[in-house]
């Protein structure tokens, strides 16, 4: 389906992670295909992320909520007793939103887990993996009280998209199936940034490890520093993605030890698909750049961050991950990590989802205007 019109169309991805930003890279390339006006609304960090693909797309600073977290309490608990500042952002941020509506003529907003980012007036689109917060084993029966919350947020959106697969064939697991949905889901399969690009012909025969840092400090530095730690005496390289976005690419070197600030999505790409070894953090869009890559990772949650440590032992029994904790790093990291080969149909079924579900918002967008 081809239409004519074209539709201004804000993204605005969470701040508690470069992830949310960078699933909202994919959603932005096939939306400026399909002859659509890009608007991108975020705190500097996101935006520098962002325009470092993108120079000719509208740039709004609009920051969200950053909660931090504690060096003692694990990010759930921290979360939930910084909950007033989190609905006065929700306040906030949702009136904000009336007004870049009306400076920008906004048509679609989508909303990256940005919970206040709906609107009567416009198309209004909720994206998350995790429709199921999922609370500690011992607190599991509460979990239907963040069900409930956070359907009641869903509906508030003329549409909520879950960047997964629906069937048995999924990446989320429990977070997004097995539980009651609102009519206005759809699965939109997999999103990676890496999708369109081709490999790197060169190949390069050196053995070296990639570790791809993300998540909130302080947990971020504490990884950091236990990797170093671990891979500075071995005899091969160990290149660290610091995921830090600025103007301009940053590599320091110490030892057998590459630091790289940031990395353009190309070069990214070949280093992951170059090394013997990956290491990161379960986050869920590095999980969904991997699988697009059909290249594994040995991952290790964030202690306390729920989501993360249920993604990599669910991901791990799946055999396409294999997963340790944080405090195991100085002992059970092997080299190479053996899995299984990962399924290439969920990409194959993830194109499909994505424009399936971008032509009805579009759609229903048009209708409206």
């Amino acid at each position: 389906m081809t239409l004519n019109k074209s539709h201004n169309i804000l993204i605005c991805p969470l701040e508690w992670g470069l992830g949310h930003a960078a699933r909202m890279i994919p959603l932005a390339k096939r939306l400026r295909e399909m002859n659509n006006n890009i608007f991108i609304g975020s705190g500097d960090q996101h935006l520098s992320l962002f325009q470092n693909e993108f120079s000719d797309l509208t740039y709004i600073s609009f920051p969200g909520f950053r909660p931090g977290y504690s060096r003692f309490l694990p990010p759930y608990l921290s979360i939930l007793l910084k909950t007033p500042l989190l609905l006065y952002h929700i306040i906030r941020e949702h009136l904000m939103l009336k007004e870049i509506i009306r400076k920008h003529d906004i048509d679609v907003v989508i909303s990256d887990n940005r919970f206040g980012l709906w609107n009567r007036n416009v198309m209004t689109v909720y994206v998350t993996h995790m429709p199921l917060i999922p609370l500690p084993k011992p607190l599991r029966f509460l979990e239907f009280i963040g069900i409930s919350l956070h359907r009641n947020i869903i509906k508030k959106y003329s549409l909520c998209f879950i960047p997964d697969l629906p069937g048995e064939l999924n990446v989320s697991g429990r977070l997004s199936h097995g539980i009651k949905l609102p009519d206005n889901v759809r699965y939109i399969g997999i999103l990676s940034r890496f999708e369109a690009l081709l490999s790197s012909t060169s190949k390069n025969p050196a053995k070296y490890a990639t570790v791809i840092l993300s998540g909130p400090e302080p947990q971020r530095e504490i990884l950091r520093q236990k990797i170093i730690a671990r891979f500075k005496n071995e005899d091969f390289k160990t290149l660290i993605l610091e995921g830090k976005p600025g103007k301009k690419i940053e590599r320091v070197i110490s030892g057998n030890v590459t630091f790289y600030n940031h990395l353009a999505t190309q070069e990214m790409k070949d280093l992951i698909t170059g090394s013997n070894l990956v290491l990161t953090r379960s986050g869920y869009t590095t999980i969904m750049e991997l699988i697009s890559l059909k290249c594994s990772a040995l991952l290790i949650p964030t202690p306390g961050q729920t989501e993360q440590e249920y993604l990599a032992e669910y991901l791990s029994e799946k055999g396409w991950f294999s997963a340790i904790t944080q405090s195991e790093i100085d002992t059970t990291i092997t080299f190479p990590v053996k899995t299984k080969i990962i399924p290439g149909e969920i990409t194959e079924q993830s194109n499909f989802l994505l424009t399936k579900a971008l032509e009805e918002m579009l759609e229903h967008c048009h209708k409206k205007s």
